[in-house]
């Protein structure tokens, strides 16, 4: 009888000049992982960079109770092609120290995956690789990812990885489990949408006080600067029950309190889709709160829709305005028009909501826009009564704005990822000064 191979399962390092953990999770990773063990005769085995419970930490950073809370840090040697950037740079996650004890205890892997989130995280892979390489000699190693997915050459070329996966991996990775490790007990079964894969692998995390949910994947819209598109072509819901049974299962077993949405465009179809969601949690009295970190769209809030999110217990909203620049929406985005963001906040606060407890998400750095136009967005959002949080535009590889700034000359199609950094915009590439970004972060505090 063959014996179990063992699998690695990385998540790698942040490497940048900031980053919290604001309800971060590798979700599609950990559904990945479920898929493998369910359907193979390995065995899973994690290791998480970026866990703030690790026990070996030396001081634990303080974890907020919904789960929020800053990364351990360590500042590194910035490189080069960020020289200009006025920040230091480190190295987010657990001590390497407690990586290369994570690699001893873990039984000799006879393959390794890993994932990357930011195409500019792609430091922290290096970094994995190199130790895995140093401890266990030339195991294969396959990433996957959004930044596999978007830069799948640079990856082949730069990440140390001997595979990419590219795109949503659930029909891909049995596969070549089986190709690389000749193994005849894998299962290759077809996922023909979300509803069919197994839950996600959440026993393997350390802390589950706080759980990531996906109940859609993918968005109708295209919006110039979102790569949601690139990533899922389509876009497909769950159904309510599915979500609802993940939510009280996860609840029981996990205690889990506290659920962040992953979902690109939650509250589309919200009749079909997450008013009976939310409906039956309100009936079953589950104890549970909600956040909505992905930003949501802020035109389907009504006054009956905000009494029901009040009612399920959906603690932290953040509306996806982006601009109230109408000239920018009508070329940037079509999931806002002038006025929603008023008949919003006005139904939310109806529902009981504070209209400063509410945070609106604000784009800063788009090609085309004036510093003024985000002075502009930030004081009306204030002007509303709501808390305005900047968000700092990224040139994603692929989409229209990206398309955008190459044709332009602003920045090489072949840059280094790292240049996608969204703080290189002011001091780089971008054509808001350093003076400009300074006045509206003064202006935010």
């Amino acid at each position: 009888m063959l014996q179990p191979k063992n699998v690695l399962f990385i998540n790698p390092w942040i490497y940048d000049f900031a980053a919290y953990d604001f309800w971060l999770s590798p979700l599609g990773f950990l559904y990945i992982a479920a898929v493998v063990r369910n359907h193979s005769r390995c065995r899973v085995h994690y290791i998480d960079c970026l866990d703030r419970n690790h026990p070996g930490l030396r001081k634990p950073p303080k974890i907020k109770e919904d789960g929020r809370g800053h990364f351990p840090k360590e500042e590194v040697a910035k490189p080069g092609v960020l020289r200009r950037v006025p920040r230091r740079y480190s190295r987010y996650g657990i001590p390497v120290a407690l990586f290369e004890e994570e690699l001893d205890k873990a039984p000799v892997p006879d393959l390794v995956f890993m994932t990357c989130t930011m195409t500019y995280w792609y430091p922290g892979v290096q970094a994995a690789v190199e130790l895995v390489r140093k401890k266990f000699g030339r195991v294969p190693v396959v990433l996957g990812g959004i930044y596999a997915t978007l830069l799948p050459e640079h990856a082949r070329e730069c990440s140390g990885a001997d595979l990419i996966v590219q795109g949503p991996g659930e029909n891909q990775i049995l596969p070549l489990l089986r190709d690389i490790l000749g193994d005849g007990a894998v299962e290759i079964p077809r996922f023909e949408s979300l509803e069919g894969l197994p839950r996600p692998a959440f026993d393997l995390l350390r802390s589950r006080r706080w759980l990531p949910l996906l109940t859609s994947r993918g968005c109708p819209y295209r919006c110039s600067f979102c790569a949601s598109s690139l990533l899922h072509g389509g876009f497909e819901q769950r159904s309510p029950g599915s979500v609802l049974d993940e939510i009280e299962v996860h609840a029981a077993q996990y205690g889990a309190a506290h659920f962040a949405f992953y979902d690109d465009a939650l509250f589309l179809n919200k009749e079909k889709h997450l008013v009976p969601i939310l409906e039956s949690v309100v009936r079953k009295g589950l104890p549970v709160s909600f956040h909505t970190p992905n930003g949501v769209h802020l035109r389907e809030i009504d006054e009956e829709f905000a009494r029901l999110l009040r009612a399920a217990g959906v603690k932290s909203l953040y509306l996806s305005q982006e601009t109230i620049d109408e000239d920018l929406l009508a070329q940037k985005t079509p999931k806002v028009s002038a006025g929603d963001l008023t008949r919003a906040l006005m139904s939310l606060e109806k529902a009981g909501y504070r209209r400063k407890d509410v945070y609106v998400y604000l784009i800063a750095g788009l090609p085309g826009q004036e510093a003024r136009s985000v002075r502009e967005s930030i004081l009306h959002v204030l002007g509303l009564g709501a808390t305005p949080r900047l968000a700092l535009f990224s040139p994603i590889p692929g989409t229209a704005e990206w398309e955008a700034i190459v044709a332009r000359g602003i920045l090489p199609r072949n840059a280094d990822p790292l240049l996608h950094n969204k703080l290189t915009f002011p001091y780089v590439w971008g054509e808001m000064s350093p003076h400009d970004f300074a006045s509206i972060r003064r202006l935010l505090q």
